[in-house]
């Protein structure tokens, strides 16, 4: 049906090929390229029958790109590559005329802001060309927002609250790691928190708000309010939500260590000089710390992600309403090779660029996820690993 090139050979990138691999009446071709190209060919030979060609790139080098894309002519880039370099890979995607998918948006590399203003400023070039440009097609942004879509659809005639909740309850067994590129990771959960209420966002400290939420499967765990990208554009898209939040849990341990981190300095993203080289501490710290994608062989227990949603039913009436997926980390790298992060981002990934190949998500313009027919995105959710689950009129917590 389709030839898709798919540029970051990380756990998601491995995921992305591996479900893209096994669908051959989907995608015909795929070709894995990164900066490093022994781990595109790692990936492609654990995945093994020829299925998926590599070559390396710089994702930071457009001219590069457009002779890699031009050379082998997809129909769509998948971009899970770094959030610095989605802007240079859409440039590179306009220049050659060629879709374009990300799972996390634009984040400049000398402040550690998330804001969709960079890429949604490419609405008109994109519509003008003809091509489709789909944003955060991950799970948390991506699913995330595609199960806010699908309540909206068919279960509410408004939305009033919503609340994002992610539990990573799995134990990788490393005093402490991150569970993907620690540099971006690191620079997530630190920032200021910030949610959505009557039409304004509220600022708080960084894990000012938390509390104890039940988890499906889990149990209660203590879940903090952090700053998630989704929400900028779900209170855009439903404009009847009058507070948006995302929840994300930490363990204590994480939280004195990120605590640590930040204290002595190495969380810091500007330029130091050490020994007459310039370094950025975080990147150094990156180094150092565990290789998400090595995480996968000891990674034990579940993660649980889904939407909280309180408003009036299609009926009329006050209606609430849970939707979420719990994943197995083991399930995962007995699969994959990778832990259930990786696998929760790269399914939803492999199965937006399968909506645009299809033509069931393919308009001119910049769209995120819930601006699509969450239908047949949520039935292969079913099919191609990561089973969703719904909960009518129950106490949400939140």
């Amino acid at each position: 049906m389709g030839k898709v090139l798919v540029i970051g050979a990380g756990g998601v990138g491995t995921v992305v090929v591996s479900k893209m691999a096994s669908l051959p009446d989907v995608f015909t071709d795929i070709m894995l390229a990164s900066r490093t190209k022994s781990k595109c060919d790692a990936i492609a030979g654990r995945i093994g029958g020829n299925r998926v060609q590599t070559a390396q790139v710089d994702a930071d080098n457009v001219p590069e790109l457009v002779q890699l894309i031009k050379s082998f002519k997809p129909d769509i880039v998948v971009n899970v590559a770094l959030p610095y370099q989605d802007l240079h890979i859409m440039d590179a995607c306009l220049e050659t005329g060629v879709a374009y998918l990300d799972t996390a948006n634009y984040e400049p590399p000398e402040e550690a802001k998330f804001e969709y203003s960079w890429q949604w400023a490419y609405e008109d070039r994109y519509r003008n060309a003809g091509l489709t440009a789909i944003l955060g097609c991950g799970f948390d942004p991506g699913v995330t927002s595609i199960f806010t879509a699908y309540a909206a659809k068919h279960h509410f005639k408004e939305i009033h609250y919503l609340d994002i909740v992610d539990c990573n309850a799995g134990d990788h067994g490393k005093p402490f790691a991150t569970n993907f590129n620690p540099e971006i990771n690191i620079r997530e959960v630190t920032q200021k928190g910030k949610y959505w209420e009557n039409g304004k966002w509220v600022v708080t400290e960084p894990h000012e708000i938390h509390k104890p939420l039940t988890y499906p499967g889990i149990g209660p765990k203590e879940s903090y309010v952090i700053y998630h990208e989704e929400l900028e554009s779900l209170v855009k898209n439903y404009p009847t939500i009058r507070r948006a939040r995302f929840w994300m849990t930490f363990g204590q341990e994480y939280l004195t260590h990120l605590r640590v981190i930040q204290n002595i300095g190495m969380a810091r993203i500007d330029p130091i000089i050490y020994n007459g080289v310039e370094i950025v501490p975080i990147q150094f710290l990156k180094a150092v710390l565990p290789n998400p994608g090595d995480l996968g062989e000891n990674y034990k227990g579940w993660t649980s992600i889904g939407c909280r949603i309180k408003g009036i039913s299609k009926e009329g009436k006050e209606r609430t309403y849970y939707i979420w997926n719990n994943c197995s980390h083991e399930e995962a790298y007995r699969e994959t090779g990778t832990q259930g992060v990786s696998y929760t981002t790269g399914v939803p990934a492999a199965i937006g660029a399968m909506m645009y190949l299809k033509g069931l998500w393919k308009k001119p313009g910049v769209w995120n996820v819930e601006q699509f027919d969450p239908d047949p995105f949520m039935a292969e959710l079913n099919r191609l690993g990561l089973p969703w689950h719904e909960q009518f009129d129950a106490d949400l917590e939140v």
